[in-house]
């Protein structure tokens, strides 16, 4: 191989600007555009404060994680940390975990802008159009990181228009000054049965929902590794995370709660925004939401391959994958590692053709409770990460407020929602299988560390 760079090393070709609206964007996913009408409708205008709970969990997990990337920058981030803080074993489990949960992420994505595109192109099988999307993005991901974070820095902008254009008609509905509107005023925030019809269960089994939609927004901790001045894009970008869930999200799902009622079945069936813009009398309102969900799913794709590509290189360096994944091109991209996690997409794709629908349907709820077990050991990490830090008499650049109760705060919380999970039958299967999948992988990685033990012995008693 020719290169002019180290063949192991990143580029760090993502400009400021893409920084930050991978930073922005990184939590908008179509989730927030289709799923919410779900969460919604479980717990009526009270999911504001599902919202306000799963939001508030993010914001407390990110600044934790802000912590430990500003005082050392690592593609691995929280799997690098583990791995210094809790032990080997967990920065392997939790870096494999996320990278699974990542590959999945990408034939999911990739079937739902396909679904859209079928109905757009009826005469065009899905599976085509799902073939070569996934194709497009992984060439994309395979020039260089500036492709990448051109690519998600306008993806991300046309979100965030988006947003900002629905939040705007919203206001000038909810005031009257709308005259096409069939909808004003925020009356059904409560007349409907009341702000929590379905009482707090419901509330808490919609944050379930929402909590998974926040998953993402930790790439920026990834992706800063990339960058130039890695320790201020980090800080920057985990300062802005509270005004961002709050607007996105909170303000957002305000404007729906209070402009249609709840229990509109249309919530559900054809999502939150189509709705509303359908009562707001605006022309080709479907297409409209077709065309930005077409754009966020796009988006989540390629982030999805970025990071699954990451962190698997990153999981190389350390020993803990095929060596050949940690090799990268002449412009610091790691062409295996994308090739790899694209590789494992399609097979994720081929056995939900191929085998019975109980494995494709054990496949994802393996990762069901993957984005609370990585926020868990962010939140363990830095807590012994700080006190090592304190002992050794450290400077802290950036911190956790009120350490350390916020911080077991969390853990207490996290380990909470993770009990009720498993209490709940529908939640069950999911918090069950990323058990088992956690399980299969820990043995896999005390295996690795047991062969890399005897490797070394073997080396020391030959060099004697």
């Amino acid at each position: 191989m020719s290169n002019t760079h180290n063949t192991n090393d990143l580029g760090q070709g993502l400009k400021q600007r893409h920084v930050t609206m991978l930073s922005i964007a990184g939590v908008i996913g179509a989730g927030l555009f289709v799923g919410s009408g779900h969460a919604i409708a479980q717990a009526g205008p009270a999911v504001l404060l599902a919202y306000l709970g799963a939001g508030t969990l993010v914001v407390l997990v990110m600044r934790m994680l802000a912590e430990m990337a500003v005082a050392s920058p690592d593609t691995g981030s929280f799997s690098t940390y583990a791995d210094r803080a809790i032990g080997h074993w967990a920065g392997f489990t939790i870096g494999w975990l996320y990278w699974w949960f990542w590959v999945l992420v990408i034939p999911l994505e990739a079937s739902a802008a396909a679904t859209i595109l079928h109905a757009w192109f009826p005469d065009v099988a899905i599976w085509v159009f799902t073939l070569v999307i996934t194709l497009l993005l992984t060439a994309t991901n395979l020039f260089s990181v500036k492709n990448y974070g051109e690519f998600e820095f306008w993806f991300a902008l046309i979100k965030v228009l988006a947003i900002l254009g629905f939040i705007a008609l919203g206001a000038a509905a909810i005031f009257g000054w709308l005259p096409s509107s069939q909808v004003s005023g925020v009356s059904h925030l409560t007349d409907t049965q009341g702000f929590m019809p379905n009482g707090m269960g419901a509330v808490v089994a919609a944050m379930l929902t929402t909590m998974f939609s926040f998953m993402g927004t930790e790439i920026v901790t990834i992706a800063a590794a990339e960058s130039k001045d890695p320790g201020q894009q980090i800080t920057k970008a985990t300062n802005s995370v509270i005004w961002r869930i709050f607007l996105f999200y909170l303000v957002s799902i305000f404007v729906v709660v209070a402009l249609v009622p709840w229990n509109d079945p249309r919530l559900a069936d054809v999502g939150s925004y189509q709705t509303v813009l359908d009562l707001m009398g605006i022309p080709n309102a479907k297409l409209i939401v077709d065309l930005v969900v077409l754009v966020a799913v796009t988006s989540c794709l390629n982030s999805a391959l970025y990071t699954a590509s990451r962190m698997l290189f990153s999981l190389s360096k350390r020993g803990d994958a095929p060596a050949v994944a940690q090799r990268t091109t002449s412009s610091g991209t790691p062409h295996w590692a994308v090739m790899l996690s694209t590789a494992a997409a399609f097979l994720a794709v081929f056995a939900n053709y191929v085998a019975p629908a109980q494995v494709f349907a054990f496949l994802l709820a393996s990762s069901g409770a993957i984005a609370l077990l990585v926020y868990l050991v962010i939140a363990v990490s830095q807590l012994r990460m700080r006190r090592q830090r304190m002992a050794r008499g450290e400077k802290i650049a950036f911190k956790m407020w009120l350490f350390p109760g916020l911080t077991w705060a969390t853990i207490v919380f996290i380990v909470g929602i993770l009990t009720l999970m498993l209490i709940r039958p529908e939640n069950r299967a999911e918090v069950l299988s990323t058990a088992l999948l956690a399980i299969v992988v820990v043995a896999a990685g005390l295996l690795v560390a047991r062969r890399r033990k005897n490797e070394r012995l073997g080396a020391a008693v030959l060099s004697r």
